[in-house]
């Protein structure tokens, strides 16, 4: 069988890396080794960037929306609250897009906000659906004796565990 050479494929493929790497400090563009563990970083910093902007954008945003409509004399929250039950399907992005630029329609949508907000929304619910009224706090459970952390044995809150989420108290 012939012998398979392989210089061509592997200058390449280090070709490539350094071509992503250009403009890097040092040997981190020069360096085939020191440039492939740079260009993977870059390309994992990229693509978890990519999905934190979209929340970035989302606070900025929802700042935008607040300053503005804290100016017509309503709170961001109440503002949301209000627009879902008139029933106005308006997304944060064009609601801070019309607090910036278009001041006369955003008061506008503050006012239908207000118009369908309850009257007195600390008042307490009187369909029999609601909840029962929550326990005090440092009341005892329904079993009577305090739950307690089978891992020290004390009488204390659920410690959540840093790696699979769950409770170490029994359920």
């Amino acid at each position: 069988m012939a012998r398979v050479k392989r210089a061509v494929n592997a200058h390449k493929k280090r070709r490539v890396i350094l071509e992503r790497a250009e403009g890097y400090r040092g040997q981190r563009s020069r360096l085939y080794r020191k440039a492939k563990e740079q260009v993977t970083h870059s390309l994992v910093y990229s693509y978890r960037d990519r999905r934190a902007k979209k929340g970035e954008f989302r606070r900025l945003w929802i700042q935008r929306i607040n300053a503005a409509s804290r100016a017509n004399g309503l709170t961001y929250n109440r503002l949301i609250q209000g627009l879902g039950l008139a029933g106005v399907e308006v997304d944060r992005r064009m609601l801070a897009e019309l607090a910036v630029n278009e001041p006369a329609a955003f008061t506008a949508l503050v006012k239908v906000a207000k118009e369908a907000l309850p009257a007195d929304t600390s008042a307490p619910k009187t369909d029999a659906g609601s909840r029962p009224p929550a326990r005090p706090r440092g009341a005892l459970p329904l079993g009577g004796a305090p739950r307690r952390c089978f891992l020290c044995a004390r009488g204390v809150r659920a410690r959540r565990d840093r790696f699979t989420r769950r409770s170490y108290l029994p359920r």
